[in-house]
């Protein structure tokens, strides 16, 4: 169904259509016109039903043309990524590694499954209402294990160290992931491992919680939870052809570009100030969200923290790790 000018844009930014993709959905219908008013000039005996399937025809010619600013895709793989439901996304083959051991969320995810298994499906949580500290410790202990630890942070401060779930984001990222994908919950001060879970992880393994997770992580996680930010800007839409740009090419800086060309009213609702430009502001917001808090929680990327942060103009890369072409195989363009 059409979008409405006053309507929630597709695009999921949360704003309404003629504040947000109007302007490029209005130019690319008017360049369709063009073209049916040239044929109509060429071919002044058409019928209504012939001027039709013309229109029908360059309409899906636009649709199925690679465009410079998707690079290379074309407006029909591009919906689809934005907004097919995660097990329908074409273009991209999706599959669970066969070893899991250097992602970050999936290791903790196993200490708090093999806490449940060995006390009868259940544990006891803390008065917060968070993991008990003996499980923060050992996740704190598989720190040396990760790709990630090659940058050094004070250990009071780390994503992935800390005394307890509230100091420790990356474990307290992966027991909500674990709740909000329906493998463990909360009840009368005790984590509960559901029953169907514990039967797949004794079939399976951790294996069977791999897509699980990756999709709640993608489809039903607030991806601004563990952060401040003053721009609320909905970048989960965009995960795939982000997650597709940095995986060719691994630069930070081009992936800030790639998706600044692609689309260009995101910038439109950064606010820029005497400090940082609306460029600078979706560099952090998809820095922080997206590499730091997604791609590094799951082992997928390292960054170098001091780079990724810097206020002067370092060349900025994120080193793929074989989690990631291991989970993700792409067919679009050749990739």
């Amino acid at each position: 169904m059409k979008a409405g000018r006053n309507d929630p844009c597709p695009c999921g930014s949360g704003k309404k259509y003629k504040q947000c993709c109007i302007n490029a959905t209005s130019k690319q219908h008017s360049d369709v016109f063009d073209d049916i008013a040239q044929t109509v000039a060429m071919n002044l005996n058409l019928t209504l039903e012939e001027l039709n399937l013309a229109a029908q025809q360059r309409m899906a010619e636009r649709n199925n043309r690679p465009s410079a600013d998707f690079c290379g895709l074309t407006p029909t793989q591009m919906a689809n990524w934005l907004y097919a439901p995660f097990s329908e996304v074409a273009g991209v083959k999706i599959r669970t590694p066969e070893d899991l051991s250097t992602s970050p969320v999936m290791r903790y995810l196993a200490l708090i499954v093999d806490e449940a298994m060995q006390n009868d499906g259940y544990f006891k949580a803390t008065s917060k209402g968070n993991l008990p500290a003996k499980l923060a410790k050992q996740a704190s202990d598989l720190l040396p294990e990760f790709a990630v630890n090659q940058h050094r942070t004070n250990i009071s401060i780390s994503e992935f160290a800390g005394i307890n779930e509230d100091k420790f984001n990356a474990l307290h990222y992966s027991r909500i992931l674990a709740e909000i994908s329906g493998i463990i919950y909360l009840r009368s001060g005790r984590f509960h491992l559901k029953k169907a879970a514990q039967r797949q992880y004794q079939t399976q393994g951790i294996q069977a919680f791999f897509i699980p997770m990756l999709e709640a992580a993608i489809t039903k996680y607030n991806w601004g939870y563990l952060d401040s930010f003053e721009h609320d800007v909905e970048l989960r839409t965009f995960w795939l052809f982000m997650l597709w740009r940095l995986q060719s090419h691994g630069s930070v800086d081009q992936l800030i570009d790639d998706v600044a060309k692609a689309f260009p009213d995101l910038l439109h609702q950064l606010t820029p100030d005497e400090h940082f430009s609306s460029v600078r502001l979706l560099s952090l917001l998809i820095e922080s969200r997206f590499i730091e808090r997604f791609l590094q929680f799951w082992g997928f990327v390292v960054a170098d923290p001091k780079k990724i942060f810097a206020k002067e103009r370092i060349p900025r890369q994120a080193s793929i790790q074989p989690l990631l072409t291991q989970t993700f195989h792409f067919t679009v363009n050749g990739h």
